[in-house]
């Protein structure tokens, strides 16, 4: 009857459209009380011990630089780079918009920030210059959805807190996927604009490209060469991009006021809010499953059911795509992540490997009907139908599944820098 009782608890809060720090946190205490030793104190307390992790610290510091940089200049200023060096490319305008795309998402760390910051340049411009507005959206959509493969990137955060996995080590085995997925995008946008000519190259257009975005092109190499060299931690990085943002849109670019500052930090602060208290009860209720032992029940029950890592992989790749038709990434992580790590530890399976495998997994429901948050964003940056939007992405889906594959059948093009 408990078990009953809260599903009756979620399909009721469903049914009035809570929000989703409402149904987590109710679910939770259901849980405590009813399955656990009926103390709600407890829920408290895992909640302090849990938000204690310095690793946390590095999430609503990297969602504040991509909101610094998203009002800055540094988005417009990577592009103009890409599209010089990309100009006599046939399609070179595509190739610079997914090249774009992976140059910022490697300094905000978000999928949707990736979007609108690059998406409400080259979307136009894409249609300006002959380019279908079927493939600009495309392209725009799922180049977006690189922000959260590229390092340093907030879901991986996310998965390595939920899992006690090394943050820094799911940065450096992101760089593998995110390059197979940028060079999937890149080729497939040359292939089907071969048609479209480019031009030469002007060395002086170059130059000046380069010269004004120098400090936007230096931030990606001084973030993750600082993590990847060791200097940095993870969380001493997003402080590092914080402050570089700052001083380059306030005193150089001089893109923001001082002023403008506060809106910044309100912007930042009601994204955090959202997060904090879904991820708050996430790791509670991760602290109760951990005492009770369901992930090693868990386990056990899929070892008598999948009898290999292949198929094991493959049944997690079947269940992460359905449920990224009908899930947004951030509870996918929250409450499958420490599930489902266990259980692919038990087959062999690099925990650092599969958060990869996870990450990509989910970045592909950005694009699926109905819940894909890219979709859904696209359609209102750039008014247009959802259903026009969503058909616009499935060439871009298509090759981004070839990626998936590879990504999971290949760990070494994860690990091949870490271990």
């Amino acid at each position: 009857m408990t078990t009953i009782g809260l599903l009756a608890l979620i399909g009721l809060l469903l049914a009035l459209r809570q929000p989703l720090f409402v149904l987590l946190g109710a679910a939770t205490c259901y849980v405590y009380l009813f399955f656990g030793d009926g103390v709600l104190g407890n829920v408290v307390e895992d909640i302090w011990n849990s938000v204690e992790q310095e690793m946390l610290l590095s999430i609503p510091l990297f969602m504040l630089a991509g909101t610094i940089m998203t009002r800055g200049s540094i988005a417009r200023r990577l592009i103009r780079i890409m599209s010089e060096l990309t100009a006599p490319v046939p399609g070179g305008l595509a190739v610079a918009t997914v090249f774009s795309c992976a140059a910022f998402a490697a300094i905000s760390g978000s999928s949707t920030v990736t979007l609108l910051a690059i998406g409400s340049v080259m979307y136009p411009a894409l249609v300006e210059r002959g380019y279908s507005k079927r493939f600009a959206l495309g392209t725009v959509c799922a180049a977006g959805t690189l922000g959260i493969i590229v390092p340093p990137s907030i879901p991986l955060i996310l998965y390595g807190v939920m899992t006690q996995t090394s943050i820094t080590e799911l940065f450096i085995a992101g760089i593998g996927p995110a390059l197979l997925l940028t060079a999937l995008m890149a080729g497939q946008a040359l292939w089907r604009n071969r048609h479209l000519r480019g031009r030469p190259w002007q060395g002086r257009a170059i130059v000046t490209a380069c010269r004004d975005g120098i400090f936007a092109v230096a931030m990606p190499v001084l973030i993750l060469g600082g993590i990847y060299s060791g200097y940095f931690t993870a969380t001493e990085s997003a402080a590092v991009a914080v402050v570089y943002a700052l001083v380059v849109e306030v005193l150089i670019h001089r893109e923001i006021k001082l002023a403008g500052i506060y809106t910044v930090l309100l912007e930042t602060a009601r994204l955090i809010g959202a997060l904090i208290a879904v991820l708050v009860f996430a790791l509670s209720l991760n602290v109760f499953m951990s005492y009770e032992r369901i992930p090693q029940e868990l386990v056990e029950l899929m070892a008598g059911m999948v009898d290999s890592k292949i198929a094991f992989l493959l049944a997690v790749t079947a269940l992460l795509l359905m449920l990224g038709c009908v899930m947004e990434i951030t509870p996918a992580i929250l409450i499958l992540a420490p599930l489902l790590t266990p259980i692919a530890v038990s087959y062999g399976v690099d925990p650092v490997h599969f958060g990869i495998v996870m990450i990509v997994n989910l970045e592909l429901g950005y694009l699926t009907p109905p819940m894909g948050l890219n979709l859904i964003v696209a359609m209102s940056a750039f008014r247009e139908p959802y259903s026009e939007i969503a058909r616009a992405a499935l060439p871009m889906l298509a090759i981004m599944l070839i990626g998936l594959l590879i990504t999971t059948f290949v760990p070494e093009l994860s690990l091949f820098l870490v271990r």
